[in-house]
């Protein structure tokens, strides 16, 4: 692995946890010779992240679409920020630069993008790992309603697996180095009623 993206808030959030927890992974990634892939945005948790990358003196690729970076919330500092057309070209290549995917906290952006390059794992579109990074219990109802549409067979246990969960950035990135993908077959019942 060479390059992490991390998805998450263009708002610092309600707890100072979250901006606790996005700086220790921007400097856990530096640390490691981690690569940032990112939104691009100076504001917020993405802005924390990045802050703690360049601090360390890592590496940190933005990707914002062009109207966003003309409204001043490109972050002007970075060691590549690339301006894209739209939202699709912008997720698009922050998965071609990627090697593994983060969800920090963050708002329908941020579940929009994970769930997005979760599912592209699930349909055999990459085999890269995907982990959420649960701060402050901040993921706790999202995981058990995955879980529950595990239960109630909307979703695989190996498919369920695609997403890995730790409560720090250590953790998780030590999984997603020894992630093996496995390979199962999409569709959970073909039977017909």
């Amino acid at each position: 692995m060479k390059r992490i993206c991390v998805f998450c808030g263009s708002s610092p959030g309600k707890s100072p946890a979250y901006g606790a927890a996005a700086r220790k992974l921007g400097q856990v990634l530096a640390k490691r010779g981690l690569s940032l892939v990112y939104g691009g945005s100076k504001v917020g948790l993405m802005g924390e992240v990045a802050e703690a990358v360049l601090a360390a003196k890592g590496e940190v690729i933005g990707v914002i679409p062009g109207p966003l970076a003309n409204k001043e919330l490109a972050h002007r500092g970075l060691s590549d920020l690339r301006v894209v057309d739209s939202m699709h070209e912008r997720k698009a290549l922050m998965a071609e630069l990627s090697d593994g995917f983060i969800a920090l906290p963050g708002g329908m952006g941020t579940f929009e993008e994970f769930f997005e390059i979760t599912t592209w794992a699930q349909l055999g579109m990459h085999s890269k790992p995907c982990g959420l990074l649960n701060i402050a219990h901040y993921y706790d109802k999202l995981i058990q309603f995955l879980d529950q549409a595990m239960q109630e067979c909307f979703i695989k246990p190996a498919h369920r697996a695609l997403m890995m969960v730790a409560s720090d950035a250590d953790s998780l990135l030590d999984r997603f180095e020894n992630h093996r993908p496995a390979l199962v077959e999409k569709w959970i019942d073909r039977r017909t009623t």
